[in-house]
Formats: structure tokens, C-alpha cells, sequence
């Protein structure tokens, strides 16, 4: 598995609207509606279940991201947006940092294994300090499509 198979390209937002935490959510569900990976009725549905995992613990990790994450009976396939924030979000980060990358990851219910394949795929990549400052870099989707080539691709190092 590897990045350019989970994240939905329409979904990618290199400039966030949305200043905080609730409405970063909000706008990545509604990109990835937006882009077909699930229907307009279940937005409520999703970004609620988004809301309560962020509730029970905080998924800004640190060093400027957070990924969000959930499973819902509705989403057939695993599907990521991208959102970046040139301000910085308030997502109770765990280092108290502003959150500038979010990766938002929707995956079907009965799939654990792949959620946490693509979870694994996810944080390996935003370990590397070189693949969190292209990324915070990058302003357009087809910049952000193109690192997500070159990390898939192993052309960028820690």
C-alpha cells in the first residue's frame, strides 16, 4: 500500500478555508464527498464520528500534523484528503504546536487491516522531517500529487 493509493486527488486542499479543528474536518469530509468517495447524506454522519474520536484524544501528533482517522459502514473503499494550513490549527496537538498538515482517512468498517496498513503508510512518511517541509510547501494539488509520488517512490529521505 502506499500513499498515492490511499489519498483521492480531488481531495487534496493545499489552502484551508477552515481556521479551526471542527471546520478543517468539515472541509476535508466535504472534499472527499465532493470527490465521490461518499454520499452527501452520510456528511453529518462522518464528520460527527470525526468530531467524537477527537474528543476521546487528540489526533494532532505533533511536528505540525494530525490524522484524523475513523471507520464507517458507509465509505466501500479507503480514502484520504489532504488539507494545509499556511496559519497553522489549534488541534490540542500533542506537543501544544499549531497543526499546518492534516491527513483526514475514512476507511470502511470491516477493513481494520487496511486502515492500519494505510495508518502505517501514513506516519512513516510524516516522520521524515524532508516529506513534512515539501509538504507544508507545497500551494497546489499537483505539487502535493507529485511528493506524494516521490515519497511512494522512495525519492525522499528523512
Amino acid at each position: 500500500m502506499n500513499l498515492r493509493e490511499i489519498v483521492v486527488e480531488q481531495a487534496i486542499v493545499p489552502r484551508l478555508h477552515a481556521v479551526d479543528r471542527d471546520g478543517v474536518i468539515n472541509e476535508l469530509v466535504s472534499a472527499l464527498i465532493s470527490a465521490g468517495v461518499a454520499e452527501e447524506s452520510a456528511k453529518e454522519a462522518l464528520v460527527k464520528r470525526f468530531l467524537d474520536r477527537e474528543s476521546k484524544g487528540s489526533t494532532g501528533f505533533g511536528k505540525g500534523v494530525a490524522v484524523p482517522h475513523v471507520k464507517h459502514g458507509s465509505i466501500p473503499k479507503m480514502s484520504a484528503a489532504i488539507g494545509l494550513s499556511a496559519e497553522g490549527v489549534d488541534f490540542n496537538a500533542y506537543d501544544r504546536q499549531p497543526v499546518y498538515t492534516v491527513f483526514l482517512l475514512l476507511s470502511p468498517d470491516d477493513k481494520p487491516e487496511e486502515h492500519l496498513q494505510a495508518m502505517e503508510v501514513i506516519f512513516k512518511n510524516l516522520s521524515k522531517d524532508t516529506f513534512r517541509r515539501f509538504l507544508r510547501q507545497s500551494d497546489t494539488v499537483e505539487a502535493v500529487a507529485e511528493l506524494l509520488t516521490d515519497a511512494d517512490e522512495h525519492r525522499i529521505g528523512g
